[in-house]
């Protein structure tokens, strides 16, 4: 985030940029965090943003019956497993549907449940229920262990694909405060009309494992994730290779979303009294950019004469979030994208990293790093049985000349949304959200410093210059059965160009140049059959394209029908 970028302040002494690897700086700052953690038991494994669990703890603490900081996921399944214990203690307050899902759920985490004696399992059910592939539990060993599978078939007009993942996952706990966990899968598509960019839509982008060209019939890609965690009584301190995201939205977060393929992090989360909780990280980002000047010749001329090097790409955030009354949560943070070279400066997690960009760059704008700053807020239940929120997403503004359309430099992204529960008849909510992103967020002029990891943004997927109006109907007919309709409207003009970006006076305005419209229509309807085995089908009817280039394959109706387990 720039206040003017003409006149930024940069990093000012090289001395502070210390030659050490990579993986050298994340190694000694775990190990001096662990040295000044306390001890107690507390493991904490993460868990997939994406499973059911969240929409049923969102919706309760929607109503007030529990308090979840899910703004920042992934959250610990330690975490979630205090708020079923809470709501197993207050049961009554729960309608019959909620019980019976409490009840599955509790099966999932049930390793924070009391048990009687050791036991080691293969192919069979646990003591509380839970058919687990591989379990062992001791009174100082955790492990357990399920395979990934999954089939799917999507078609539609030129659209015939069969997607069929397979791989394995495991977690545990060591002792009474190291925790681990691992997921890989190989995902295989085949057929015709596969989008083998995966660019417009809020798909998570992928890494092919080999260049492919638009009309290829069969696209190869994996999803890795990983943590390596040591907790204490109010925190811990993860080495990981996963997505991290900040901030709520239905269909994509401005702050951070799950656009953009895993990378590498080290994460610190510390909450040292109730109401106020910090939250870290440092990540290793893919520029995607050869580096000319480190790359070499190889010797020999196999698949070209040169090993090539990328730019490193790196990012750190941070926040202070706060809950001064139940249920509502205030969060003030920012981040720094920054290349070519580890900078201990991020590495401190409490930095002002925008103070010091400015005492680092020596005033100078192509010495510097590329800067954020964000807010978010939310209210539940303050409104019975209702969520608020809202998001501002600051990558440049002038504050002198904010409404001075001449002048300003208004480069932001928010979101505003609410949703209200149990409407009518109980299980049934309704909601609408807003987001707009404005010229230029997410970009800047060192290419390496825009707000990406492997050509996807980090955080909304529709992009700068666009808006997008999101309302859903989500009803639960039967335990663990979500059916859900979504209604999307969404707006994009032009990119724009750097010259615009920094030298226009007005700047070019919202949604500038030919603007192309998508509506959207996306019934769904998922059904978790026992623990992990899901089912899901999809009908997707869309009218108009956000430029042909970023959605090569899209079509006027899609239809999606899967079976999982574990994914």
């Amino acid at each position: 985030m720039h206040i003017n970028k003409r006149n930024v302040i940069r990093k000012r002494f090289s001395a502070f940029r210390f030659p050490l690897s990579a993986f050298s700086f994340q190694l000694l700052t775990f190990c001096i965090l662990l040295l000044a953690a306390k001890t107690s038991t507390a493991q904490i494994v993460w868990e997939d943003p994406k499973n059911s669990i969240h929409q049923f703890l969102s919706r309760q603490a929607q109503k007030g019956n529990i308090e979840i900081t899910d703004f920042i996921l992934p959250l610990s399944r330690k975490e979630i497993a205090l708020n079923l214990a809470f709501l197993k203690d207050s049961i009554h307050t729960l309608s019959l549907t909620e019980q019976k899902e409490l009840d599955f759920y509790q099966q999932e985490y049930s390793e924070f449940l009391p048990r009687t004696n050791d036991s080691a399992s293969f192919a069979k059910k646990d003591d509380f229920g839970r058919w687990r592939f591989l379990s062992v539990n001791t009174p100082n060993y955790l492990f357990r262990g399920d395979p990934v599978i999954n089939l799917e078939t999507i078609q539609g007009k030129n659209k015939s694909i069969f997607k069929n993942s397979t791989g394995i996952r495991f977690w545990g706990h060591a002792g009474k405060n190291i925790s681990f966990q691992a997921y890989f899968t190989d995902i295989t598509e085949n057929g015709t009309g596969i989008d083998t960019v995966k660019q417009f839509t809020n798909e998570t982008g992928i890494v092919r494992t080999s260049n492919v060209n638009p009309d290829a019939k069969t696209l190869n890609y994996t999803e890795l994730r990983g943590n390596l965690t040591y907790s204490w009584s109010n925190g811990s301190v993860s080495i990981g290779n996963d997505q991290l995201q900040f901030g709520y939205g239905e269909n994509g977060r401005v702050v951070l979303s799950d656009k953009a393929p895993a990378y590498p992090f080290i994460r610190l989360d510390y909450q040292p009294l109730k109401w106020f909780r910090f939250h870290y990280a440092h990540s290793w980002l893919q520029s995607a950019i050869i580096d000319s000047n480190r790359t070499y010749a190889k010797g020999n001329s196999i698949y070209g004469s040169e090993r090539e090097l990328y730019v490193p790409k790196f990012m750190a955030t941070h926040s202070f979030n706060f809950f001064p009354v139940k249920g509502l949560g205030l969060s003030i943070g920012e981040s720094m994208v920054y290349s070519d070279r580890i900078d201990a400066g991020y590495l401190i997690p409490v930095m002002f990293f925008k103070a010091y960009d400015q005492y680092a760059s020596r005033y100078k704008i192509n010495s510097g790093s590329n800067g954020q700053f964000f807010l978010q807020a939310s209210s539940r239940n303050h409104i019975p049985k209702s969520h608020v929120y809202g998001t501002l997403f600051i990558d440049e503004i002038r504050l002198s000349e904010i409404f001075n359309k001449a002048k300003s430099r208004n480069q932001i992204g928010f979101n505003l949304g609410a949703s209200v529960t149990d409407v009518v008849f109980p299980y049934l909510t309704l909601g609408m959200e807003y987001t707009r992103i404005n010229p230029f967020v997410y970009q800047n002029l060192i290419p390496a410093q825009t707000y990406t990891n492997q050509n996807y943004n980090l955080g909304d997927w529709i992009g700068e210059n666009a808006d997008r109006l999101t309302a859903w109907v989500r009803y639960n007919p039967l335990p663990r059965l979500i059916t859900s309709i979504q209604l999307n409207y969404t707006r994009k003009g032009r990119k724009g160009s750097l010259e615009d970006q920094y030298y226009a006076e007005p700047q070019p305005s919202f949604l500038s140049g030919a603007i192309t419209t998508q509506k959207q229509m996306l019934v769904e309807i998922k059904y978790e059959l026992i623990n992990q085995l899901r089912l899901n089908a999809s009908y997707l009817k869309q009218a108009g394209i956000i430029r042909p280039q970023l959605q090569p394959k899209a079509v006027a109706n899609e239809f999606r029908f899967g079976v999982s387990y574990g994914f």
